[in-house]
């Protein structure tokens, strides 16, 4: 067991599982965390397969072992639930009977720490040799109550999860064959998530995304041909235009994106900027909670249903593009209307061509109206 004190008197303890995997509790309140994993220990999977696919330049992740992970089980068998205290009841990933915040690593992880030394194949082409799927993959669970959604936290309480982000952007940072760090949470069916429980998840990537490829260029461009960052353009511009800002306090604004994708999209980004959630000062993670939860209940509000959405934070690379590349919190919503969802169908998901039913300008107003 470890411990170590970080801002705002959180203290985080670290145990290792049954299975030799490690669990991480963020707490505020003084607990003893000293409850042991009664599982049976098991095998962890074997490390995966990194493909590389030619005909776009693009890695592919084998990852065969996650085909048979748990689906949407019933709240009773919820293996992100704390453990209860009574003999005979189901042991979960988290073996103490109350939490704040934890995180853990997967248990069936799309990347997982290397065997050996690790470098990504240099010599791209159809005949690249496979690799491994170096990283890694961990579950970060924002409440130990599995009917709240992070939309009903306290504000508190998202602080905690903001100073957790922050705490493992730092020391995966640390990681040699880590090149991408990615934190994100999806909630709803319709967007693919296979537990209720609130939850989000970090992958920490071995290569560059694709979509940070395509980022990191254009920042790059910008930067080469103006002299500027790129976000801080983008910020100006919706400062200026002002009828997409949907909320702002003194030290965020969240707009929907002039060139938006999605039905509702709503970016979030800090009005001083920096390259990850790592860098953060102390007034920026005070301030976060109250927008945050803001944005998250007025897109609950638009329809008066829960939104599914994928929520990611996006930060420069661990090891370039660091002086053009600036953190941003991105959620999209595939719901356009009650009982109608966008579906990303042949432009979308074969071509990468977005097409747009609903003017960003549109869902600005919409999200803006909802009364809080």
């Amino acid at each position: 067991m470890s411990v170590a004190k970080l801002p705002t008197d959180i203290t985080r303890t670290d145990r290792q599982m049954a299975d030799g995997r490690t669990i991480r509790y963020y707490d505020t309140k003084g607990q003893r965390r000293d409850a042991q994993d009664q599982r049976p220990a098991e095998a962890q999977p074997q490390i995966g397969e990194l493909r590389y696919d030619a005909l776009v330049g693009e890695w592919v992740a084998v990852a065969s072992h996650r085909q048979n992970r748990i689906f949407l089980p019933p709240k009773e068998l919820c293996p992100l639930c704390p453990t209860s205290e009574n003999p005979g009841e189901l042991l979960t990933e988290i073996p103490e009977s109350d939490f704040e915040v934890v995180v853990f690593d997967n248990r069936g992880p799309s990347f997982r720490p290397p065997v050996g030394d690790f470098e990504l194949p240099d010599a791209l082409s159809t005949q690249t040799a496979e690799g491994q799927t170096a990283g890694k993959c961990e579950v970060i669970c924002f409440a130990a109550d599995h009917g709240k959604s992070l939309k009903d936290l306290a504000p508190a309480q998202v602080r905690i999860i903001l100073e957790a982000w922050k705490d493992r952007v730092r020391e995966l940072s640390k990681e040699s064959y880590i090149a991408h760090i990615a934190p994100f949470e999806n909630r709803g069916e319709e967007v693919g998530v296979t537990l209720t429980h609130p939850h989000g998840q970090i992958y920490s990537y071995p290569f560059l995304p694709p979509r940070v490829e395509k980022m990191l260029a254009a920042a790059q461009e910008h930067k080469d041909r103006t002299g500027r960052v790129l976000l801080d353009d983008v910020v100006a511009r919706e400062i200026k235009d002002g009828d997409r800002i949907i909320a702002r306090n003194n030290h965020w604004i969240a707009f929907v994106p002039y060139a938006a994708r999605y039905p509702f999209e709503i970016h979030v980004a800090p009005l001083k900027p920096v390259a990850d959630l790592a860098e953060l000062d102390e007034a920026a993670s005070s301030a976060f909670p109250e927008i945050a939860l803001e944005v998250l209940n007025r897109l609950d509000g638009v329809f008066g249903i829960e939104m599914a959405y994928i929520a990611t934070w996006h930060q420069a690379p661990v090891r370039v593009g660091r002086d053009v590349m600036r953190l941003h919190w991105q959620i999209t919503s595939v719901r356009r209307q009650p009982g109608k969802l966008k579906y990303l169908a042949g432009s979308e998901s074969a071509m990468g061509a977005f097409i747009m039913d609903l003017k960003p300008e549109q869902s600005a107003t919409q999200l803006r109206e909802v009364k809080l």
